[in-house]
């Protein structure tokens, strides 16, 4: 696999937040997140991917949507195509045809999940040696296997692993944070999935931070985990602190608000 596959970035999607955003989904119901606030943790979001180096592409706002900012989950991209995903929530079937024009516009090769099953990109980790595919209540077992098929006809490697009891999608406990180290909560790192890699934990009480995003110099962390971003700092790391209060509402993270890949023609 490219090296610059993994967390070298030169191109992003992301989708403006809809007011309908404080309806969005979630799991834990911690209070309805304000638009404004979701709007502007959005905005400085973008701002850290174009201060990264990313050319970021901004679609519109679909308030039939009220989860469609978080464009990782009804796709997959890279270098050598997209992947076309069916979140397995149905409040969200709809995005996969939203993004699709977007898609086909910017790569050669757009592929379908195969029949039957369910994929949210929000379960998939990109590792050096392969594609980490996480079951979970949005990734069923047959949406993972056509998906490792899909990967499969872009010429690269994919796995499935398991997401631990409870926790909404495999990326909400892990993060790559360069070739050989993941950051992770410890109850994904006690079933063995990362015993190839370099384990950083996060913090007793900082679970959600795990959900970081490598994007090539800088680890963007979000900013209500100061026991995090001291220790990745102390490991080296180059640390972008993100506010992600009201997306965190909504059960999302710095991950799942873009799509991200390396574009050799740029």
């Amino acid at each position: 696999m490219p090296h610059q596959a993994v967390y070298r970035f030169n191109r992003a999607i992301v989708r403006e937040p809809a007011r309908s955003v404080v309806s969005g989904l979630r799991a834990d119901d911690r209070g309805d997140p304000t638009y404004e606030g979701v709007k502007a943790e959005h905005a400085a979001y973008v701002e850290a991917l174009r201060a990264a180096g990313v050319e970021v592409t901004a679609l519109p706002a679909l308030e039939t949507f009220p989860d469609s900012i978080f464009v990782e989950d009804p796709a997959l991209v890279f270098p050598e195509g997209a992947i076309l995903l069916r979140p397995g929530a149905a409040t969200r079937a709809g995005e996969t045809r939203q993004i699709e024009p977007t898609l086909s516009a910017m790569f050669d090769t757009v592929l379908n999940l195969p029949e039957p099953g369910y994929a949210d990109g929000g379960d998939v980790l990109y590792t050096p040696g392969s594609v980490m595919i996480g079951l979970s209540a949005r990734t069923d077992r047959a949406g993972a296997e056509g998906l490792i098929a899909a990967i499969g006809r872009l010429g690269r490697k994919a796995a499935i692993v398991q997401t631990p009891e409870g926790v909404l999608h495999f990326k909400t406990d892990c993060s790559l944070l360069d070739d050989e180290s993941v950051l992770s909560t410890r109850r994904l790192a006690r079933s063995g999935v990362f015993d190839t890699f370099r384990q950083v934990l996060v913090p007793e009480g900082e679970e959600a931070a795990a959900n970081a995003l490598r994007v090539n110099d800088v680890v963007m962390v979000g900013s209500d985990f100061p026991r995090t971003i001291e220790m990745l700092d102390g490991l080296g790391y180059k640390v972008v602190p993100l506010k992600t209060t009201e997306i965190g509402k909504i059960d999302a993270g710095l991950s799942c608000m873009s799509l991200r890949w390396h574009d050799k023609a740029g």
